[in-house]
Order: structure tokens, then sequence, then C-alpha cells
């Protein structure tokens, strides 16, 4: 059942950019919104656009990035926010990859957003969803396990990829993916989402993303490309080659800059919320 939002005085803290909330379902994750400050939960609801952090969990930068896309484009920002350092001290790797420990990330996005639907009057049974580096990674991974839920896909920049190759073990791979997640990928439910890849031109430098033996690293992972240039291109040509539509953007000038390539990326959101609306 939909909660009405706050009527009192509260309620300015639940439009436009609000507070940090704590998931109901897990306390340890939290996110932040940008709502349309006339919306109210008797007009209709309205689209949903995800914006999954990376490393650097900058949830509240991008929040604010895109306020004016959400005041243009009638729709609500969400960005969750998953702390660094859950399960070991100065842990910052393990949501890109779903699972850890007794976490499964993909899952506790969905409580979010079906939060969000709720309290916040949000279209939530289908989303857009964007990731910049570790948030690229975070969100590839998500649409093999959840591309029903998606409504659009955009993958900035992931300094590792999963291939679509069912030769490769997770997560360089698909091989065991029913193993981990208890299900295949639905890739005619994947093939009906619009996909873009996106990275910058100037998006050359290797030193974090070449780094055997660290917590975030498989042997292999250097076969897919030096940069994440190479490695976007390798993801690009393993989804058409399962009949996935990509559009690849190279933004001129930028490098490893998920605002740089944030014009990119709206447009390409802006393009699918106008399509939803349309049919």
């Amino acid at each position: 059942m939909t909660q009405a939002l706050p009527s009192d005085a509260e309620h300015a803290h639940f439009v436009g950019g609000t507070p940090f909330f704590a998931s109901r379902h897990d306390q340890r994750l939290s996110y932040a919104l940008y709502v349309p400050k006339d919306h109210t939960a008797q007009a209709a609801p309205l689209p949903l656009v995800v914006i999954q952090h990376g490393t650097g969990r900058s949830a509240e930068l991008y929040r604010d990035r895109w306020k004016e896309f959400a005041r243009a484009h009638r729709c609500i920002i969400l960005t969750p926010l998953f702390p660094a350092g859950l399960g070991r001290p100065g842990e910052l790797h393990n949501f890109k990859f779903l699972k850890y420990e007794d976490m499964r990330f993909d899952e506790e996005l969905l409580h979010i957003v079906d939060e969000v639907g709720e309290l916040f009057n949000a279209r939530s049974e289908r989303f857009v969803l964007h990731g910049f580096s570790g948030g690229g990674q975070f969100v590839h991974r998500f649409a093999y396990v959840h591309p029903g839920r998606l409504a659009g896909l955009s993958i900035g920049a992931p300094g590792r990829i999963t291939r679509l190759d069912d030769s490769l073990p997770w997560w360089l791979g698909v091989a065991d993916f029913k193993d981990h997640f208890g299900a295949t990928i639905d890739l005619d439910a994947l093939r009906r989402v619009p996909v873009q890849m996106v990275v910058g031109a100037e998006d050359t430098d290797t030193w974090e993303i070449n780094n055997p033996g660290d917590s975030n690293w498989m042997d292999g992972v250097e076969k897919t490309g030096a940069t994440r240039i190479e490695r976007l291109r390798t993801l690009r040509d393993d989804f058409e080659r399962q009949g996935i539509e990509v559009r690849f953007d190279l933004v001129p000038g930028v490098g490893h800059e998920g605002v740089g390539v944030a014009p990119a990326v709206q447009e390409f959101v802006a393009d699918v919320l106008a399509r939803r609306t349309t049919t």
C-alpha cells in the first residue's frame, strides 16, 4: 500500500534533495533522492532513475548533479549508498560483484527501489540504472540477474567486466552463473533493455585496474583489454554477439570522470524516458 508523503513540517525533507535514509530491509545501507518539489502522493507516479556510485561512494554528488535533469524530465533520482568497510575494515569492492558474505547487493538495491516506490510515489516496477567505474561493474552484473526490472541500462567505464561467456567462471564470465544466482541469464529479457556503454576517450590510466593479487583481481582480467576503453569494447562485442543492441559512447576529451560522461548518459536516459512515455 502506498503511504502518503509527510504533510507536516518534515515534508520539506522528502522533496528536493533528501537526506540519506536507512534502508528498511538492511539499515547498514542507505539512499538519497532528488524528488521534484511539486510531486505529491496524489500525482501520477514518476519514473525512477537509479545512479549507482563507484568506489568513492559519491552518492550525494550524483544526486545533486542530476537534479536539473529530474526537474526537466519529470523523474525521481535515487542514489543508493553501500558503505565501504562492510564485512571487513577497509573493504572497498564487495558490492561490485553482487555477493559478499551474507549480503546480496543486487537484492538490497531492489528492496530500496521498492521502498522508494512505496514512500515517494515512484514507478518502481522497472527503472533506469546507470553506474560509472565501480558502479559500472555493479550495474552490468545486476542486469544479468534482473533484466526484467530494467527500463534502461547505462554502463560507465567499468575497470573489470563479466563477459557473457559461458566458458569462463564467475566473475570473469558466466559459466557457473546458476550456481551463484539460482537461475540462468534471461537473454531474451536482456535484449529488450536499451543499453548504453560509455567511457571517456582519454580514460587510459591503468594503475587502478591492473593490480594482480588484490581482492578485486582474477587472473584472466588482463585478457579483456589493457584500459577501460578496451575492456568496455570487449563487453560491447559480447553483448552484440548475443543480439543485444548497444549504444557505445566514447566521449571526447574526458578521462576517468563520471561527471565528464554525464551529458552523454543524460542524453541516453532522456531518450529512454521519452520512449516509455510514448509507449
